[in-house]
């Protein structure tokens, strides 16, 4: 079991950068892929970014591939979501989530542990 804890949201201006952290705990963080999702108001979770156990797979919605770059640091128990260039439309709730799949990260139901989210709002 992984718990997990979102931080770094805020409300910034289109254009301006942000770094999103997860902070886990529990001993299967290291086998488990990580990833981000979103929910804006009226609209269902949608993927944003997975990176596998290793940190060296990296997915990406393509709404986000150019401007968003997820990491992960197993020493710290961490994975991140560097944000740039944002835009109002990437205004939501993030989501951090654990997998023990390696595969079909970009579907929500491959995710078996959720962090509460934290709110991102981008000001045009």
């Amino acid at each position: 079991q992984v718990q997990l804890v979102e931080s770094g949201g805020g409300l910034v201006q289109a254009g301006d950068s942000l770094s999103l952290s997860c902070a886990a705990s529990g001993r299967t963080f290291r086998s488990n892929a990580m990833g981000w999702f979103r929910q804006a108001p009226g609209k269902e979770r949608e993927f944003v970014a997975a990176v596998g156990w290793s940190g060296v797979s990296t997915y990406y919605a393509d709404s986000v591939k150019g401007r968003f770059t997820i990491s992960r640091d197993n020493a710290k128990n961490t994975v991140y979501l560097q944000m740039n260039s944002l835009k109002p439309e990437d205004t939501a709730v993030y989501y951090c989530a654990a997998s023990q799949r390696p595969y079909a990260l970009y579907d929500s139901s491959s995710y078996n542990n959720w962090g509460q989210g934290t709110q991102v709002t981008v000001s045009s």
